[in-house]
């Protein structure tokens, strides 16, 4: 069983930046994949970004590119996103998820964060 725990969403104004942090408990052993998937009110699941060890492979979603980066520490299972130039359309739930591959994570993942952390970005 494997556990995700998110933390570091708030609310900040347009421009701002955010650093949120997934930590994973329980049996993870490399090679894994950890990232981060958003909800908003209304609209459907949408993936953002995910890593990969031992290669640090890692994978973004479009409109995130260039202003969000993701990182961590597979030795720890915690997985770091950080997001600069925020925008309204940023505004979501995010949740952590970890599965074997990014192309696992980004679809369709084993594990997944329940409680999410909220991000807020004001106009």
């Amino acid at each position: 069983q494997v556990q995700l725990a998110e933390s570091g969403g708030g609310l900040v104004q347009a421009g701002g930046s955010l650093r949120l942090s997934c930590a994973a408990s329980g049996r993870v052993e490399i090679p894994y994949a950890m990232g981060w998937f958003r909800q908003a009110p209304g609209r459907e699941r949408e993936f953002v970004a995910a890593i990969r060890w031992p290669e640090s492979e890692t994978a973004y979603e479009d409109s995130v590119k260039g202003r969000f980066t993701i990182s961590g520490d597979s030795a720890k299972k915690t997985v770091y996103l950080q997001m600069n130039a925020l925008k309204p359309e940023d505004t979501a739930i995010y949740y952590c998820a970890l599965d074997w591959t990014i192309n696992y994570v980004s679809r369709d993942p084993r594990w997944s964060g329940v409680q999410g952390t909220q991000v807020i970005v004001s106009s």
